[in-house]
């Protein structure tokens, strides 16, 4: 029974800061960033030479970046973005960060991170900042690491804090909503401001652009869930919201048709609801309460077919997003409210963080398909026995 404990909670580490951000590193940051430098070595004379020592399957590798802190006070917690490892065999996490960059009195509080692997930005206080991706030798292997890159935002210098940060799927566009409730769409990497809104809502909580690109979706305390148009920078759309219905988290995804679909997280006093929204007549299609917890956390699959929330309780649902229907629960996932949540490429796993400081890596396990056949043959067999015992009682001839 111990030993069954310890080999469960291998898949959940905590890191000793709050953490506010959790994301996947994508493969090919990976691959082109160690593979190239573990296959080979540089000697003396300038020749490659092949060190089995040092050598690194960087296809077999998978690395998680995390955001978090203790803020501008003197709590001695420190702010830092760190890397670990999970091992998808052994269901593990490191036991510490392989990488840990400090960003002084500057909380990460929210971190996007380049679909294409050119690095990732971090909201601090004041400004957002940019970060890449670099590798260092310990130990005789080579590990993936991050560092701050020279290269400043100008644009996003003095803005004050931002809420939500996102790129488009692409890559090609990056969007970013303030506490100040301004909304600022740019093109990356030129940072060309295509949408500067400062209206709509007195804060940003929540962003995420269309898969195609066209659109963004934003969330906001003190006004409704808007949709615009990138190209013509204009609202297009004002989501009808029910009675008292709080609208807190916007994902857009593709459905089982192949379409663009829109979710979005919503509370009702105390139940808690995903809302399908049709992506041309931005009418509402669906709503099924999930869950009878505050949603602190959302997101969705790349492909589209799982949805997962996080709750100020600290459990993890994972949705089908077919039929609605809850396919996997992890009560007590973490011991704080989940802040964060993200699905791996391949939609295997998810990972998590929570302001406990701990991070989780939850492997998503696979619909029962057998489950409807399974009952069939209880019925049968149950029809069975109560024809036998008919026969046997005499009641049919």
């Amino acid at each position: 029974m111990g030993k069954s404990t310890i080999m469960e909670n291998l898949n959940c580490q905590k890191y000793g800061v709050p953490l506010y951000g959790a994301s996947w590193v994508p493969q090919k940051v990976i691959r082109s960033n160690l593979q190239t430098n573990d296959d080979d070595e540089v000697a003396g004379d300038g020749s490659l030479t092949s060190d089995a020592s040092i050598t690194t399957d960087a296809s077999t590798q998978n690395y998680l970046v995390l955001a978090g802190g203790g803020g501008e006070g003197r709590s001695g917690i420190p702010n830092a973005l760190l890397l670990a490892q999970f091992d998808f065999a052994s269901n593990s996490l490191s036991d510490s960060p392989v990488d840990k960059l400090g960003t002084g009195a500057d909380l990460p509080y929210r971190m996007a991170v380049h679909p294409d692997g050119e690095g990732l930005i971090c909201s601090l206080p004041k400004s957002c900042r940019w970060f890449k991706w670099n590798t260092t030798k310990s130990h005789e292997k080579h590990k993936l690491g991050l560092t701050i890159s020279e290269e400043v935002l100008t644009e996003l210098e003095d803005v004050g804090q931002q809420l939500a940060v996102t790129f488009s799927d692409n890559g090609s566009l990056f969007a970013a909503g303030g506490e100040d409730g301004k909304l600022r769409v740019f093109k990356w990497p030129t940072m060309e401001i295509i949408l500067n809104e400062g209206q709509s809502y007195s804060a940003v909580k929540n962003l995420d652009f269309s898969v195609d690109g066209k659109f963004l979706v934003s969330v906001g305390s003190g006004g409704p869930c808007r949709v615009w148009d990138v190209t013509s920078s204009k609202a297009v759309a004002l989501l009808q919201k029910e009675n008292d219905e709080v609208i807190g988290f916007c994902r857009f995804s593709r459905g089982s048709d192949g379409n663009q679909v829109l979710y979005t997280t919503s509370m009702q006093g105390e139940r808690g609801s995903i809302v399908t929204w049709n992506t041309s007549s931005w009418n509402r299609m669906a709503s099924k309460q999930i869950i009878r917890d505050p949603i602190s956390a959302f997101n969705v699959s790349d492909d589209g077919k799982l949805l997962a929330i996080g709750t100020i309780q600290g459990d993890i649902l994972v949705i089908n997003s077919t039929n609605m229907h809850v396919q996997m629960t992890v009560k007590k996932a973490h011991l704080g409210l989940v802040t964060a949540l993200m699905f791996s490429s391949n939609s295997r796993a998810l990972v998590s963080a929570s302001l406990d400081s701990s991070a989780r890596v939850t492997i998503i396990q696979a619909k029962n398909k057998s489950g409807f056949n399974y009952w069939i043959i209880v019925i049968i067999g149950l029809l069975a026995i109560l024809v036998y015992l008919v026969k046997t009682k005499g009641l049919i001839p």
